[in-house]
C-alpha cells in the first residue's frame, strides 16, 4: 500500500511539473507593442532624465535581453527593487504583460544594428583592477568580457548603458536594506559593497563607453521621423 501511495504521489508531482512547464509564458512582440503606454514617457525619449533617487538618465532598454527585462520587472513587482515609480508600474503588469513587453523591447532597434566588435577596448590599469578585484567573481564572469555577452539571460547587457544610471544602480545594490531605493540581489549586493562610490563612477564610465546593443528608440506615434 505504501509503495502504491508513493508511486501515485510521484506521478502527481510529475503531472504538476509538466503542467507548469506547459503554462510557461511566452512573450509576443506584437502584443508588447500595444502595451508600452507607461514605458515610452521615460524610456522612449532620448536623453530623458529621472530625478529619483538622484538625477540620472533613465536606462536604455531597447536591445536588452527579454529574459532580463522580465526578471527586472518581476523584481520591481515583488519588492526586490524598491524604486517607487517602477514598483507602481510593475504592480499593474501581469506575467504575460511582462513577457510581451520584454519580447518587444528586446528586438526594438535591432533589425539594422551593426555587429558588435568581438573584443572591447581595454580599460586603463585602475579600472582593470576594479573589474578583477574579486578574481573568482569578476565583473566579466557574468557580464562577459565586452559587457554585452552575459553568461545568463537574467544578467543584463551593460555595454553602452548611461554611466550615471549604472552608477545609481550599483549604489542601490549597496543599499539593499533601504525601503525606497535599495535593490536586493545577493550576488550584486556582495559585489557592489566592495566598491567606494568614486570607484563605481570610474567603472560605470568605462562600461558606458563600450559599443553595445542598448539604445533608446523614440516611438513614431509620439515623435515625427523628420
Amino acid at each position: 500500500m505504501n509503495k502504491l501511495l508513493t508511486t501515485m504521489f510521484a506521478l502527481a508531482v510529475a503531472c504538476v511539473t509538466v503542467s507548469a512547464q506547459a503554462q510557461k509564458v511566452t512573450g509576443s512582440v506584437e502584443n508588447g507593442a500595444k502595451k508600452t503606454a507607461m514605458c515610452v514617457g521615460c524610456h522612449g525619449i532620448i536623453g530623458y532624465q529621472a530625478s529619483f533617487p538622484e538625477i540620472h538618465k533613465v536606462p536604455m532598454i531597447a536591445g536588452q535581453s527579454a529574459t532580463y527585462i522580465s526578471s527586472a520587472l518581476a523584481a520591481y513587482k515583488n519588492g526586490d527593487r524598491k524604486h517607487p515609480t517602477m514598483r507602481a508600474i510593475a504592480d499593474t503588469l501581469s506575467e504575460q504583460d511582462m513577457a510581451d513587453l520584454a519580447a518587444y523591447y528586446s528586438q526594438l532597434g535591432m533589425k539594422d544594428a551593426s555587429p558588435l566588435p568581438a573584443n572591447a577596448a581595454a580599460p586603463n590599469d585602475s579600472v582593470q583592477a576594479l573589474i578583477t578585484r574579486d578574481k573568482d567573481n569578476s565583473c566579466t564572469k557574468c557580464h562577459g568580457a565586452n559587457f554585452s555577452t552575459p553568461n545568463d539571460g537574467t544578467v543584463p547587457k551593460l555595454a553602452g548603458q548611461h554611466a550615471d544610471y549604472l552608477t545609481v544602480a550599483l549604489k542601490q545594490y549597496k543599499s539593499d536594506g533601504h525601503g525606497i531605493v535599495g535593490r536586493s540581489n545577493a550576488v550584486m549586493g556582495a559585489q557592489a559593497k566592495k566598491f567606494k562610490n568614486e570607484e563605481i563612477k570610474a567603472l560605470a564610465s568605462y562600461i558606458s563607453g563600450l559599443p553595445g546593443d542598448l539604445k533608446t528608440v523614440p516611438e513614431s506615434r509620439f515623435h515625427r521621423a523628420d
